[in-house]
């Protein structure tokens, strides 16, 4: 498949009527599977209301199909068309952070949307992205669409063009090229089905921010123990990891350079992921440093890209910094968790 190209300048304005948005949004109406830059990460787009074309973003990926998907949309009166209802809590949730980095997973009304992009389930996750090329793809289109984030499955998920380019080139219709992304990691998904709104997976908006608006929030076992039937993308399987295995450390700086040398000496090659407190101090293969402690948003929106560029160094392991998971430290944490498979060396373990 020849894969077409689009370069577009987020910052111009009309955007919409642009013809390589207007080319893009054709192909999407074909049916066919188009990444886009949203501000969270590159989604792959297609009709979230035909079988054929979600099926192609299941193929692309490589994903498990009992995998659900978000459905984008352009407008709030959009949402109406894909839900039985709003509930009340969720109306101050949308006011507050849409457009943005924030899912809301509704009971969803039969057969809006494709049962490929629910897995089955009888709710659906909804969101608006605040990306003026996205927005304007979406409104051009004029269709619900599908689209989790544009790389292979398993693998870290696009901030750039290129990155898209590198895992999905020949596989896709379109790339939409708008730049690098800004939050960097995927969005918040909050079931608001229940009594009380309950994060499933975190991301660009953080519990905190949400309980500022309605109240309490709940946050699901789920996301770190993942459930059978997953209810929102990223609960069940393993997301985001480098191809070299990957293990967080928790311990002084000190004890972890020796565990870097006692590698380095068996002739592994080895990563490390630090902040920008400790990441001089650390002699290893490729140090990379994801931003400071204290702005977690710097780190959340450096993370993939760090991941994929571990990817090029050619390393036998990676270790990993460990952060707070207060804020968007969350989404952090849990992408971290889930790039190294949950295995973590603790200083205190004596190992």
């Amino acid at each position: 498949m020849n894969t077409i190209q689009w370069h577009v300048d987020k910052n111009e304005d009309k955007l919409f009527s642009y013809p390589q948005i207007q080319q893009a949004a054709h192909l999407l109406q074909e049916n066919e599977v188009v990444a886009f830059p949203t501000e969270t990460v590159y989604g792959l787009g297609a009709n979230a209301q035909s079988d054929q074309a979600v099926a192609k973003i299941f193929k692309a990926k490589g994903r498990p199909a009992d995998n659900p998907l978000i459905v984008h949309i352009a407008q709030l009166s959009q949402l109406e068309l894909l839900v039985t209802h709003i509930p009340e809590k969720a109306v101050p949730l949308m006011n507050a952070f849409w457009p943005g980095p924030l899912t809301l997973i509704f009971h969803k009304k039969s057969g809006a949307v494709s049962e490929f992009v629910t897995a089955g389930l009888d709710t659906v996750a909804v969101r608006i992205p605040d990306h003026p090329v996205a927005l304007a793809l979406l409104t051009a289109a004029n269709l619900p669409i599908a689209a989790p984030s544009a790389n292979l499955s398993g693998k870290p998920s696009p901030t750039h063009a290129n990155h898209v380019i590198t895992d999905l080139n020949g596989k896709i219709a379109g790339i939409v090229d708008g730049g690098p992304t800004g939050v960097g990691v995927e969005s918040t998904v909050v079931d608001c089905t229940g009594d009380i709104p309950t994060i499933l997976r975190p991301g660009g908006v953080s519990k905190e921010e949400m309980e500022a608006v309605i109240g309490q929030v709940d946050v699901d076992p789920s996301t770190i123990y993942p459930h059978d039937k997953p209810k929102s993308p990223g609960m069940k399987y393993t997301h985001y990891a480098p191809t070299a295995p990957m293990y967080l450390i928790d311990g002084e700086k000190e004890w972890a350079q020796q565990l870097i040398n006692q590698k380095r000496l068996n002739g592994l090659r080895i990563g490390v992921l630090a902040s920008s407190e400790t990441a001089r101090y650390y002699k290893a293969d490729l140090v990379l440093d994801c931003g400071s402690r204290h702005d977690m948003h710097n780190v959340a929106h450096n993370l993939y890209y760090m991941l994929r560029a571990f990817d090029e160094a050619s390393l036998d392991m990676i270790f990993a910094e460990t952060f707070s998971k207060e804020g968007v430290g969350a989404a952090v944490m849990n992408r971290l968790e889930k790039a190294a498979g949950h295995q973590m060396i603790r200083q205190s373990e004596g190992q």
